[in-house]
């Protein structure tokens, strides 16, 4: 299984701060689609992810045991 964190506005739309799903052997793009299909009013368009604190790509491979956090983009002045 694999725990997965949402920060800001996505945790919001989520209602809970992490989710535990098994995305073992899965690539980014194929979660983002599945919590996509769970959770239809999150947007993960624009969103940085990060699997166990590094930052990944769409294509990177989700193993057992990894955290991934789903961050918005960063605003401000």
């Amino acid at each position: 299984m694999n725990k997965i964190l949402f920060f800001a506005h996505l945790r919001d739309a989520v209602g809970e701060e992490s989710i535990t799903m098994d995305a073992n052997g899965k690539t980014i793009a194929e979660l983002k689609q599945m919590v996509l299909e769970k959770y239809a009013s999150v947007n993960l368009e624009n969103v940085m992810t990060a699997i166990n604190e590094e930052f990944a790509s769409d294509e990177d491979i989700i193993h057992e045991g990894n955290e991934i956090a789903f961050i918005p983009p960063v605003s401000g002045g």
